[in-house]
């Protein structure tokens, strides 16, 4: 490789071109702000008294073997794939067998609070198929059906895979704040 050689003309044009510059001894660039951000208000804290569940006579009751699935307004259809997959992992489970109405939903409620402050994302909760229900119907299913729809931390749910329960539990994943 041969070396270019310069003329003293462009060396003297170069040299005038970075009068004035100066070396830079580090390369950190601070930004001031002009004026601090205006503070933002925290929102008040939700109570199990703010889910009282909607008329639950609203949605079509299911069987024992039919799987729910539920996506809120906005949540793309491949989140519920995933969901099915188990994509998300699993943070938490619930186990309702055995409660009143009054008592799942107390217990759904603070479990989903308590997840969502230990910023978890996926939760399972069983709920069973209600074969020992007055008629078969499962009164839990369908109250978990119709309460997780109306949770505003709940942005999907579905029936989990045969290994995890199957149509007696269900996968929910929660919003990210």
């Amino acid at each position: 490789m041969t070396k270019k050689i310069i003329s003293s003309e462009d060396r003297d044009l170069f040299r005038q071109s970075l009068a004035g510059i100066r070396l830079l001894m580090t390369d950190k660039v601070l930004l001031k702000q002009t004026e601090p951000p205006k503070p933002v208000p925290k929102p008040k804290p939700r109570t199990d008294e703010d889910f009282l569940p909607l008329i639950d006579a609203a949605l079509e009751p299911v069987g024992a073997e039919e799987a729910l699935s539920y996506g809120k307004p906005g949540v793309a259809k491949n989140v519920l794939s995933k969901l099915r997959q188990g994509y998300f992992g699993l943070d938490a489970e619930l186990d309702l067998h055995g409660l009143t109405s009054t008592q799942a939903q107390r217990q759904l409620w603070h479990f989903v609070a308590t997840s969502r402050q230990k910023n978890y994302r996926c939760l399972r909760i069983v709920h069973g198929k209600g074969y020992r229900s007055a008629g078969n119907q499962p009164v839990l299913k369908n109250h978990v059906n119709s309460w997780l729809r109306q949770h505003w931390d709940v942005l999907a749910f579905c029936s989990a895979c045969p290994k995890d329960g199957g149509t007696g539990a269900v996968w929910v994943l929660l919003r990210i704040h």
